[in-house]
């Protein structure tokens, strides 16, 4: 079955295998950012006398941010080692264990230990993950395969927003919590039946000093796209910390604000493989810069929705320019990535995703509290500086040819 849905989709076998195994640790970590900030208002937090939009947006920070720390050292452990593999299934289960540890917490210190673990969790399973991609992909086909790895991703994401906000109303937040557990676990299964591990090339250093960063590794490319994708991850993340808010200001229920968040997912799955795939042949630039002018106007103009559906349609066009942003972003740094150091190379992207994570609800909450619509002018601006940023100093790896090839 896997065999002709990649084929259907254009895609490699082991890349769609790689992809729909992320779709089910994807689905786990949606749940969490419905239940989450709820959950956050609930608890007492003795130890942290600071604002709950604060608290909710240091609360989701933390993951990307513990993250972004683990990821260069998991990212030069598995050029050391070799085993892409293990590492993921090891960072998977993790978030497992840690999700379902949400449910016996009482206090928001519990809380922050467990969005810790994740972070690891994730720091681990990330890098290997996206190592493993840009070795079994090749260049002429590169950004359509990070476009399928990206969709089904989305896919994940789009779906456990959705079911987090069911199954809160419906059962509580022992149900998602375990709902969230239970989906990751699924993705340990698929990476074990579907996902094989490649030998890598020539492995850096193999028998030298153990580096974690290594300047001739660290182009201006590599650099850029890391950028990029930390502005892509602050802009479509910092919604999560201003849940309560935005359920006051529109009069919604976490449903309401489930689907809105989840739109950005959804429109972003829509576009993801297409897009993927005109980077493959006009170049992976200009799609980056179009995603990025795209998305700085929708992101400013999220503070002034006035309805559900005005906030649906801006995370609408969030996600249009997101898939300008991702799969052309990667496939661009899986082109720069040299044998034996992928997941080092790989992993400045995957850390800046993650910091953006981390900085995009913690600046939400912290600029918030001036004024409501300050965080979304701000990021508005800096995804200004990114386009430029990558107009003046990203290279183009593709050469430019004829769409219907």
């Amino acid at each position: 079955m896997i065999r002709s849905l990649a084929h259907s989709i254009g895609a490699s076998r082991p890349v769609l295998a790689l992809s729909v195994a992320r779709m089910g640790d994807a689905i786990g970590n949606g749940i969490l950012f419905i239940a989450l900030p709820i959950y956050v208002a609930r608890l007492p937090a003795h130890w942290f006398g600071i604002p709950e939009p604060v608290r909710v947006g240091l609360l989701i920070s933390l993951y990307g941010l513990v993250s972004t720390v683990f990821q260069p050292v998991m990212g030069a452990l598995s050029d050391r080692i070799g085993r892409r593999k293990v590492l993921i299934q090891v960072g998977l289960l993790l978030m497992a264990a840690a999700t379902l540890g949400f449910i016996p917490a009482r206090h928001f210190s519990d809380l922050f230990l467990l969005r810790s673990l994740q972070g690891l969790a994730v720091g681990i399973t990330i890098p290997a993950a996206m190592a493993l991609m840009a070795m079994i992909t090749v260049k002429e086909t590169r950004g359509g395969s990070m476009g399928v790895y990206s969709t089904m991703r989305m896919i994940g994401f789009a779906i456990g927003p959705l079911i987090g906000g069911i199954v809160y109303e419906h059962f509580g937040f022992s149900t998602a919590f375990s709902v969230g557990a239970g989906f990751i676990l699924l993705g340990v299964l698929l990476v074990q039946v579907w996902v094989h591990d490649v030998q890598v090339a020539a492995p850096a250093q193999a028998g030298g000093r153990f580096r974690i960063f290594d300047r001739e590794l660290l182009s201006g490319g590599i650099l850029g796209a890391g950028f990029i994708t930390f502005v892509m991850a602050s802009d479509f993340s910092m919604l999560a910390a201003l849940e309560n808010e935005f359920n006051a200001r529109l009069q919604q229920t976490a449903i309401g604000f489930s689907i809105a968040f989840s739109a950005l997912m959804v429109s972003r799955l829509l576009f993801q493989i297409p897009l993927g795939r005109v980077s493959d042949h006009i170049g992976r630039r200009p799609v980056i810069i179009a995603g990025l002018l795209l998305m700085a106007p929708a992101t400013a103009l999220l503070g002034l929705a006035a309805s559900t559906a005005q906030l649906t349609g801006l995370r609408l066009v969030q996600g249009l320019a997101s898939a300008g942003i991702a799969a052309p972003a990667f496939a661009l740094a899986a082109d720069l990535s040299r044998a034996g150091g992928e997941g080092r190379q790989m992993s400045v992207l995957t850390m800046g995703f993650g910091f953006g994570l981390a900085v995009g609800p913690l600046a939400a909450g912290v600029f918030a509290v001036l004024f409501f619509e300050l965080p979304f002018l701000v990021a508005g601006l800096l995804t200004l500086i990114a386009a430029w940023i990558v107009y003046r100093f990203v290279p183009e790896t593709v050469c430019r040819t004829p769409l219907a090839d």
